[in-house]
């Protein structure tokens, strides 16, 4: 991976919605069985609207009815945890893919 490609994803990050993620599942009459990624962890309540503020979603994996978001596998609350897990490990990961660089760089010219 070439550095342009490392500062694009940088960049990426860095625009997003600041970190930390949640998984949250919510439930209303008009979407009922909603899992979301949200700024505000879960409660485990699965609170309808308009109990939770709708600002707080960055996006969901599943919206059931109407069937506005969905995967054919399935896969709504691995899909959501992997975005959550994503957001959190991505901008450590090209933090790391520099250091490991750097070090490999310095080795390469101490020999």
């Amino acid at each position: 991976m070439r550095e342009g490609e490392l500062e694009e994803i940088e960049e990426l990050c860095s625009a997003a919605t600041p970190a930390p993620w949640f998984v949250r599942t919510l439930d209303d009459d008009s979407a009922m069985n909603l899992v979301a990624v949200s700024t505000v962890p879960d409660t485990g309540a699965a609170e309808r609207w308009p109990n939770f503020d709708h600002r707080d979603m960055i996006a969901a994996t599943l919206v059931q009815h109407p069937r506005y978001v969905d995967s054919a596998d399935e896969r709504w609350d691995e899909n959501a945890a992997f975005i959550v897990m994503a957001r959190e490990v991505v901008p450590r990961l090209v933090d790391e893919v520099r250091r490991l660089r750097s070090l490999l760089a310095s080795r390469e010219n101490d020999q």
